[in-house]
């Protein structure tokens, strides 16, 4: 089979995975290694998580309603109106209070670096997973004027950010 992927790079992608997520929730460890008394945005990243969650899970379930009535048709309608990519936002709003959780734990440089790379790092897959999604929706529905008009006039990734398209950044490939 041509599209098999090699057994090294299958492991060079898990660890990487792996350690993406290691980074990303490095915070919440350093905040308990380094013994922080205040809890305050231990609180305030965890209700931030909490609202990502919710977040991404309606954006999921609009979007299995919405393709149980027309399977053929691009998804514009509940948190679609807002963004092209809603449960990817999800994802952006959970790892952020991850980072919140961080804040007032004393950190010192080389831990902030770590936090740093794990957010930056997933900033990058979501708006590199939102690139990918786009291209393949303009394969999809790029002749249909009503997707064209939405694809225009809806961010794709960020509320109020007007970034209509990612398709023409080839440094998004993730």
């Amino acid at each position: 089979d041509g599209n098999t992927v090699p057994f090294g790079v299958k492991i060079a992608i898990w660890v990487t995975c792996a350690l993406l997520y290691v980074t990303q929730v490095a915070g919440v460890f350093y905040r308990m290694q380094n013994g922080s008394e205040d809890n305050a945005f231990v609180y305030i990243g965890a209700a931030v998580m909490a609202f990502g969650i919710t977040f991404e899970s309606i954006a999921d379930i609009q979007k299995n309603a919405a393709k149980k009535i027309n399977s053929r048709r691009f998804v514009d309608t509940g948190l679609y109106k807002i963004v092209r990519c809603p449960n990817y936002l999800g994802e952006v709003v959970i790892w952020t209070g991850a980072l919140v959780c961080a804040f007032g734990a004393s950190l010192c440089a080389w831990q902030w670096i770590i936090v740093a790379i794990g957010y930056i790092g997933i900033i990058y897959v979501m708006f590199s997973g939102a690139r990918r999604l786009e291209l393949r929706q303009n394969e999809v529905y790029g002749n249909d004027p009503e997707y064209q008009k939405y694809a225009k006039n809806t961010p794709i990734l960020i509320p109020f950010l007007p970034i209509y398209t990612l398709a023409k950044y080839k440094w998004l490939q993730a």
